[in-house]
């Protein structure tokens, strides 16, 4: 039974606008998707989608969503599949991966929509791990979600078929999402690495998280600072390629030491008491709004994301869209301090190339790392506006 209010257990939300309201919509696709709303006081307006990332949940987008409703847009922002207060968090290791394949992920999404009673949507907007999901709703739906703004992950486009392989000896291998070549090499250098997105796949990811010696807490505080403009050490650069010594040019949170998990990665930057007291982009009672949240359902509901990265039937599946672009108008946002824009080598370039035929702007924001909604929320609103405009 879900309870009266559906932000009980929140540790405060007096800092969260009472113009934005939080519901449970039916999305059609098996899930009771928890939805904050902003600008739904007037009808026919057009709408806007916001998809957060990880380890975040709709209220990451707390910051930009009023400004989003003051344009005259219904702002809807959804904890994604397996995140926050949508049904079905209560996901095991052991419970398989079918449901978080990239295109039911898209169909949460139109599904939400249709909810909701548009036939189709002014922008689909994501950041993170909700930047690919945006993008391939943006590909795979043109008509449904008209524009799309990319936030912090660049998309490279949909996977290649095989071509002219008819020469080629027989095989039943499939294809793999990411090559293991490039894990095996990053365990082989002189000081082993290993991917995070490899390690966030693993059966101990969630308990490490879940079970952080520091806390659920403490955890976040240092995950969130040291993917930040506050942390000095971000000065990120395109890498070359994507080989072992070029991806251990990455901050140890992107490729950790091979024997450590996230949580023991993150635990020597935990900024210090008078830091936090000055980090006004996620006080504390933000941050215990995620930290009760991912405190109460574990991680492993958003870990099952990169799970599904990792399998060679998601790439496959996709292939179906080998060759098309993204065609409706796009925007990139990230911050000037992440990394993230450059993790992949050769992504972001492909965006700018080939993966969007309209693509309006790309703007690297000053002052802001990973969690640039947070970080510099005025001007991506601004940003954001400014695109939406007719």
């Amino acid at each position: 039974m879900q309870p009266d209010n559906p932000l009980a257990g929140f540790n405060s939300l007096a800092h969260l606008s009472p113009t934005i309201r939080s519901r449970f919509v039916n999305n059609g696709n098996g899930l009771t998707m928890h939805v904050l709303e902003a600008g739904f006081e007037s009808d026919n307006r057009p709408a806007v989608v916001l998809l957060h990332g990880f380890p975040e949940l709709a209220y990451s987008w707390r910051k930009v969503m009023l400004p989003l409703a003051a344009a005259g847009y219904h702002v809807i922002a959804p904890d994604l599949r397996g995140y926050g207060r949508t049904d079905g968090w209560d996901v095991k290791y052991d419970d398989g991966i079918s449901e978080f394949r990239t295109l039911n992920e898209v169909t949460d999404i139109l599904g939400l929509v249709s909810a909701f009673g548009y036939r189709s949507v002014a922008a689909v907007v994501g950041h993170d791990y909700g930047s690919p999901l945006a993008a391939w709703c943006s590909l795979v739906r043109p008509d449904v979600f008209r524009s799309v703004v990319l936030m912090s992950a660049p998309f490279a486009g949909a996977p290649a078929l095989p071509f002219d392989t008819k020469n080629e000896p027989p095989s039943r291998k499939m294809a793999t999402a990411a090559s293991d070549r490039i894990h095996d090499d990053l365990a082989a250098l002189n000081l082993p690495r290993k991917h995070y997105q490899r390690y966030y796949a693993t059966r101990e990811a969630n308990d490490d998280l879940w079970s952080a010696p520091q806390g659920v807490h403490a955890f976040l505080r240092a995950y969130y600072h040291v993917k930040s403009a506050d942390w000095p050490e971000n000065k990120p650069y395109a890498l070359n390629s994507w080989t072992a010594a070029e991806l251990a040019k990455l901050p140890r949170y992107y490729v950790m030491d091979f024997g450590k998990g996230m949580a023991e990665t993150v635990a020597p930057e935990m900024p210090s008491p008078v830091d936090v007291a000055a980090c006004k982009w996620l006080t504390e009672e933000e941050l215990a709004v995620y930290s009760a949240e991912y405190g109460r359902t574990g991680f492993q509901g958003g870990l099952q994301g990169y799970r599904v990265w990792m399998d060679p039937k998601n790439a496959v599946e996709l292939r179906l869209f080998s060759g098309r672009t993204i065609d409706v108008p796009s925007m990139f946002i990230a911050g000037e301090c992440d990394w993230g824009v450059y993790q992949a080598p050769g992504a972001f370039e492909s965006m700018q190339k080939t993966a969007c035929s309209r693509l309006r702007g790309v703007h690297l924001i000053a002052g802001a790392g990973h969690w640039v909604q947070q970080e510099q929320p005025e001007e991506v609103a601004q940003l954001l506006t400014g695109f939406l405009k007719p």
